[in-house]
């Protein structure tokens, strides 16, 4: 891994920033080279290179994983689909602590198969989470519940407030809180007082940033850099951190239609003086 000089302090790269530009060692190398030291890798990241070296590559340099994405999809249409996922989030579990993760994310997954009942959708959630909960209290690996935008109820998250990712965490109890991300919940007009909430339980594990471009191409794959478009990110800090998180902000940006196609240096040094400028 290569050095640096200064570090960027309470900036992290969510590695899906650059996922189309660097595997995981490359994506470790162009961060540190401009002295960000926290990252967030993806599963698929991770199982490229392996487990046991992408820790290597942690402990090595120092890191600080402010998150692992990602577990979740609870949702099925069987019991046999049901017992794959809480497998395969408990492998999850176990990947987050090897990475010495602060929080595993989870995005809890939509409407299996032709359902249409939203309800027992979210009720699946509710149980999966609770059934790998020992597991992850075990682990002393805490699980993140994010909401996700409206938008994606039916394919990836029936969970799409703030306030409903609360409520899981009041029913579920220790060891549960949020991944509270600016492009899922900047239009909530409730975003503010369970912002407070969430901190009075000491449930903000994560805090993940973006932008939200007015004329979005494509909902999935067209996020914006920070201060391209319409959230008042300064605000919304301020928020976080009056409700006592001061961790690290997360940049986590898919954009398939822009930052992808640009060279990795050129997209994490713009995230670091957006950070440094519009955060």
């Amino acid at each position: 891994m290569t050095g640096y000089d200064v570090q960027v302090n309470g900036l992290s790269i969510n590695l899906a920033t650059v996922r189309q530009q660097y595997g995981f060692a490359a994506a470790v190398d162009a961060c540190l080279a401009q002295g960000i030291t926290a990252i967030a890798p993806w599963r698929d990241q991770v199982e490229a290179i392996g487990l046991e070296e992408a820790a290597r590559i942690v402990r090595l340099n120092g890191l600080r994983v402010t998150g692992y994405c990602r577990g979740g999809m609870f949702p099925a249409t069987d019991r046999a689909g049901l017992d794959a996922a809480l497998d395969d989030n408990k492998r999850a579990i176990d990947e987050a602590a090897a990475l010495g993760a602060d929080c595993l994310v989870l995005v809890v997954g939509g409407l299996p198969g032709a359902s249409k009942d939203i309800i027992a959708a979210r009720g699946m959630v509710a149980d999966g989470i609770a059934a790998i909960l020992p597991h992850a209290r075990a682990a002393r690996m805490p699980l993140a519940i994010e909401p996700l935008h409206p938008m994606f109820a039916a394919d990836r998250s029936c969970v799409n407030t703030l306030e409903q990712a609360l409520d899981l965490c009041d029913v579920l109890g220790d060891g549960v809180g949020v991944a509270i991300d600016v492009y899922h919940t900047w239009w909530d007009p409730k975003l503010r007082p369970q912002i407070a909430r969430a901190g009075r339980g000491k449930r903000i594990l994560a805090h993940h940033i973006c932008d939200w471009l007015a004329i979005t191409r494509d909902l999935l794959l067209d996020r914006g850099m920070m201060g391209d478009g319409v959230v008042d990110l300064k605000r919304f800090r301020a928020d976080i951190e009056r409700a006592g998180y001061h961790g690290p902000q997360e940049v986590e940006i898919f954009s398939a239609l822009n930052w992808w196609k640009r060279p990795g240096e050129e997209v994490i040094a713009t995230c670091i003086e957006r950070f440094r400028t519009v955060c």
